[in-house]
C-alpha cells in the first residue's frame, strides 16, 4: 500500500501541511512535532520530496489546454511548439491534450490519461471547478507530479506557480484608458462572456475598482454576459444604446467581440462610443484597423505557452523552483498605429 502524507498526518495527529513542512524542512513546526513526523515517515519508508532522486533519462511533461479553437490559442500554441522543439534536446517529451470546450469532465479525463502515460510534470489551463482543484492536488500530493497553471489560475491548489496576465491589473489598465478617452464623462457598458469565468471576472473587478478609486466621473451603465457569442454581444449593445442614455464607452473582456461592429452598423451611429477589447486575435486586430475599437489589451499568449514547460524542466532536471508564485506576462496595449 502506498504511503501518503495524509497517512503520516493521521498517525502523527497533525495536518498534512504540518507534515509537508516538517519533512521538507520548511520551518514553522514545533521541534517535538517535527521529530515525531520524521520518525513515523522513516518507519513507513517514506522519502520526502527533497530527498527523492530526480527522474533520469527522457522526461515526460504534460500540457493541457482548453478552448482549442479560440483565435487567442494561436499564440499560445506557437509558444508550446517552440518549447517542444527546444526541450527535445534536453531529452524531454511534451505530451499535449487539447479540450475545446470549457468542460470539467473532459479535463479530468485528460489529467487521468496523462498520469497513466507517466508524465513527471504538468502545465494546465484549468477549468475553475472543485473537482479539477482536487485532481490537481491529488497529482501533487499523491503522485508527486509538480503542476503549473497558465493563462487561467485556480484557487486552492498547491501548484508551483501561475504563468499569465495579471487579470486584475489589466482591468485597472482598461479603466485608466477609458477614463482618459472619455475625460471621465458618461457611462460604460461592460460585456463579459460567462460570469463564472474567473479571468474575465477579475478584469471587470479591476476596471470597476479603478473607476471608483480614481475619482473618475464614469459610471457603469450595465454589466452583461454574452455567453461568448457575437450575436449576443450585438444584441446587448443595440439594446443598451437604445435604452440607456449617456453611454460613452464599451468594455468587452471576452470573446464574441466582432458583434460590436455589427451593432454599430445596425444602429447607423454618427458617433460611436469609445471601445476597448481584450486579447490579440485577428478579429480584434481588424476592429482596430477599421476604427471600430480604440484600444486592444493583449496578454502575450506566446510566452504563456513557452514558459511553463521550461519552468517544469528546470524544476525536474535541476531542482530549480520558479522565482515567484506569480509569473505575470506583459500587459500589451495596441492601437491601429502599433499593430
Amino acid at each position: 500500500m502506498t504511503v501518503t502524507i495524509q497517512k503520516i498526518a493521521d498517525m502523527a495527529g497533525v495536518s498534512r501541511g504540518t507534515v509537508d513542512r516538517a519533512l521538507n524542512d520548511r520551518g514553522h513546526v514545533n521541534a517535538d512535532v517535527a521529530e515525531r513526523v520524521n520518525r513515523i515517515a522513516a518507519e513507513l519508508d517514506y522519502i520526502p520530496k527533497r530527498k527523492r532522486k530526480k527522474p533520469a533519462g527522457r522526461l515526460k511533461i504534460g500540457i493541457i489546454t482548453q478552448l482549442a479553437q479560440s483565435p487567442f490559442m494561436t499564440e499560445i500554441c506557437k509558444g508550446i511548439r517552440q518549447a517542444v522543439e527546444e526541450l527535445s534536446i534536453w531529452n524531454i517529451d511534451i505530451l499535449e491534450r487539447s479540450v475545446d470546450p470549457v468542460d470539467e469532465r473532459e479535463q479530468l479525463a485528460a489529467i487521468d490519461l496523462l498520469a497513466e502515460e507517466g508524465i513527471q510534470g504538468l502545465a494546465i489551463m484549468p477549468v475553475n471547478s472543485n473537482a479539477v482543484c482536487q485532481k490537481i492536488n491529488w497529482l501533487i500530493e499523491e503522485k508527486d507530479i509538480p503542476v503549473i497553471t497558465f493563462n487561467s489560475d485556480i484557487v486552492g491548489t498547491k501548484r508551483l506557480c501561475f504563468v499569465g496576465m495579471d487579470a486584475h491589473q489589466s482591468g485597472l489598465t482598461a479603466a485608466g484608458l477609458m477614463d482618459m478617452m472619455t475625460r471621465g464623462i458618461g457611462k460604460v457598458l461592460v460585456i463579459t462572456g460567462f460570469f463564472s469565468d474567473h479571468v474575465n471576472s477579475r478584469r471587470v473587478d479591476g476596471f470597476i475598482e479603478e473607476l471608483k478609486h480614481s475619482g473618475s466621473g464614469l459610471t457603469i451603465a450595465a454589466i452583461q454576459g454574452s455567453l461568448d457569442e457575437a450575436d449576443q454581444v450585438q444584441k446587448i449593445i443595440v439594446d443598451a444604446l437604445q435604452d440607456i442614455p449617456g453611454i460613452t464607452g464599451i468594455l468587452a473582456v471576452s470573446r464574441g467581440q466582432e458583434g460590436i461592429g455589427r451593432a454599430f452598423e445596425e444602429l447607423q451611429l454618427t458617433q460611436r462610443p469609445y471601445v476597448i477589447v481584450f486579447d490579440r486575435t485577428p478579429i480584434n486586430e481588424q476592429m482596430l484597423a477599421d476604427g471600430i475599437a480604440d484600444f486592444l489589451i493583449g496578454q502575450d499568449g506566446y510566452i504563456q505557452g513557452y514558459r511553463p514547460p521550461y519552468i517544469l524542466a528546470n524544476f525536474l532536471k535541476k531542482n530549480l523552483p520558479p522565482k515567484s508564485e506569480y509569473c505575470f506576462t506583459d500587459i500589451k496595449i495596441k492601437t491601429k498605429y502599433n499593430l
